[in-house]
């Protein structure tokens, strides 16, 4: 066998591995199957393949063997497919059977977690006093938008009820195993262990920048504290209270010129008036929340795109958000959502390497580079010249300016605490994995909880419970938080060059290209930092973030009145199509689909939301 022939084997090998697991995981998070012991199996043969530190040694030799290949374009790709796979397989292999056992065992008891949690109850009591069962979203949801205290503080009753049963239903025994296993391979703790895996970073050299932007935000967090407790009670700095106290009347102002309708349609329109190209990939989307399905967005691709040789292999790629089109900020949630899951998507299906190692969302790809991708995206639809373009209400009229400057006015004093809602979770996860199995209790973690929400939030009680996010449990995603703000630092940066650039972002055609070009193509061959650099022409840098949240109302209202003066000097012109086949579904159930034309997508789509949900 020929190291190229090794190679194309390794990805077939992958392919079939990786297609199984990846059926299995989608039809069990939909709440689609409840066959989690086959979902167990798919996932730990998956995690086997990658961990069985034998193909190392098979990868080098057939490095060396690949030398002596003639064709010089052959070999070129060849070693570098090969050093895609060697990169994959040195982030996930272990060597001890010991350690093999150990993560056998996390698996199965991150399963029962997992089983045991979709079958978990939550209710809240409405104004009338009935008991509603509610998910996740829609809890949080009421917490955000609730004009009713009593509601928002039952809902929120619910998320401190759901961490003490997280407690208690094995998420401790899984962070005394997780830490059990990640010791066994050499590492103080498992979110030392995470933070290696997942950036290539030491948790000092992670806390290192997370402790800089601490610094520089704690005092506009603190100010925005005060002055909000100042103005509306001290009352309102209550978990149950706080994110409607800041956002409440702005996000209802906001809500009918963003129906969740017309999330396809503002999606399939302002990505390709972007030019953002999915090079033919098969979409599936899972938009609407309903009872089993997980709670939170996601976007996995079943089928990584890539060169088989010459060939090209269009990716599959499935993504959820989890949508209630009649509930008052959903609309905007679930464009949010549909943007960002929307920005991996194009991400994943743009990786233009030879192997599938390349594009697919497990180490070694970085998830602050994964996440840039797609919160670049979603940061496109806080732009007022976005808005103007796209909020429209059921009357074709547009957003009117005195909304947008509410949005500003509400949300740019807390930009600071939403960013530290994001750094609020690795505090507290490493944290949580530095202590002993003896203080590992349900009374200590909870108070571990409540004592790092008010050290970098700055309330007693967060309006989203530590334990209440879903990350934490699983695998893929427990110690892997911070990713959300390193690339939120990223995506920052990444505007300020498209604006130093071309002057704007919303709708500019130049931008899905080079974004493909120079974030996309090379997937993770590239360090995140490489990508950066290769775009803007500078390492990676947090102050762009830090400036961002500083900003006044004043300074921040300017920028937003000048995308608007800028906006009309723009033509609007045709989207380019997303080069996508594209179905929309709700569980097993077809929607709509752009098998005719993407308008017949848009319109299949809002006429169910229509006849369902009557908006």
């Amino acid at each position: 066998m020929t190291s190229t022939d090794y190679l194309n084997q390794l990805n077939q090998e992958y392919l079939t591995i990786h297609r199984v697991k990846e059926d299995f995981f989608w039809d069990t998070y939909m709440g689609i199957s409840d066959d989690n012991d086959g979902a167990t199996q798919a996932q730990t043969k998956w995690t086997h393949f990658l961990s069985d530190a034998k193909h190392i040694d098979a990868i080098k030799a057939q490095l060396i063997e690949a030398e002596a290949i003639s064709d010089s374009d052959e070999k070129a790709q060849t070693v570098t497919g090969l050093k895609g796979w060697l990169a994959m397989f040195e982030s996930h292999a272990i060597s001890s059977p010991e350690a093999q056992a150990l993560q056998n065992h996390l698996i199965q008891l991150e399963a029962k977690l997992f089983e045991k949690k979709q079958q978990h109850v939550m209710t809240y009591q409405d104004e009338n006093g009935h008991e509603v069962e509610a998910s996740l979203v829609a809890i949080r949801s009421v917490i955000h938008s609730n004009s009713n205290e009593g509601v928002r503080q039952s809902a929120h009753q619910a998320l401190l009820d759901l961490e003490l049963w997280i407690l208690g239903n094995g998420f401790i025994e899984l962070v005394k195993l997780r830490n059990e296993f990640a010791r066994s391979l050499g590492f103080d703790s498992f979110f030392d262990y995470s933070v290696r895996k997942g950036e290539r970073m030491s948790s000092d050299e992670l806390f290192a920048i997370l402790d800089d932007f601490e610094q520089r935000t704690r005092e506009r967090n603190l100010q925005s504290l005060q002055t909000l407790g100042e103005e509306k009670g001290e009352s309102a700095l209550l978990g149950h209270n706080f994110s409607y106290a800041y956002a409440g009347d702005a996000m209802r102002e906001l809500d009918p010129y963003v129906p969740f309708s017309q999330s396809l349609r503002r999606w399939v329109e302002s990505f390709g008036r972007l030019n953002i190209d999915y090079s033919g990939a098969e979409l599936t989307l899972d938009l609407l929340d309903r009872k089993g399905k997980y709670p939170n967005g996601f976007c996995h691709a079943p089928i990584p795109a890539f060169y088989d040789q010459s060939k090209w292999i269009a990716g599959k790629v499935n993504f959820t958000s989890n949508a209630k089109p009649d509930q008052v900020g959903s609309g905007f949630d679930g464009i949010n959502t549909l943007f960002h899951e929307g920005g991996h998507a194009a991400h994943f299906a743009n990786v233009k390497m030879n192997a599938p190692c390349f594009s697919q969302e497990f180490a070694p790809t970085s998830m602050a580079y994964a996440e840039t991708q797609s919160m670049f995206c979603d940061s496109l639809l806080n732009d007022a010249d976005w808005l103007k373009t796209y909020a429209k209400n059921a009357q074709s009229q547009v957003i009117p300016d005195d909304v947008i400057k509410a949005m500003v006015t509400s949300s740019q004093p807390f930009k600071a605490y939403e960013e530290r809602s994001i750094l609020v979770v690795p505090y507290f996860e490493r944290a949580l994995y530095q202590l002993s199995d003896e203080e590992l209790t349900p009374e200590h973690i909870t108070q571990l909880a409540r004592d790092t929400e008010k050290r970098i939030l700055g309330l007693t009680c967060s309006p989203r419970p530590l334990l209440s996010i879903p990350h934490l449990l699983s695998d893929e995603s427990a110690c892997a938080y911070h990713g959300y703000l390193l690339a939120h630092m990223a995506v920052y940066q990444t505007r300020a060059y498209f604006v130093s650039e071309f002057g704007y972002l919303s709708d500019n055609p130049q931008i899905g290209p080079l974004l493909a070009k120079h974030y996309w193509h090379c997937g993770n061959s590239q360090t995140h930092n490489e990508t950066i650099k290769a775009l803007t022409g500078e390492g990676f840098n947090a102050k762009y973030l830090a400036d961002e949240c500083n900003l006044t109302v004043g300074q921040a209202w300017q920028a937003q009145q000048e995308k608007m003066a800028h906006l009309e000097q723009r033509e609007l012109s045709s989207p380019a199509s997303l080069n996508a086949n594209i179905r929309v579904v709700d569980g097993e159930r077809e929607l709509a689909s752009n098998q005719e034309s993407d308008l017949q997508l848009c319109e299949q789509f809002e006429g169910y939301i229509a006849e369902q949900y009557g908006c």
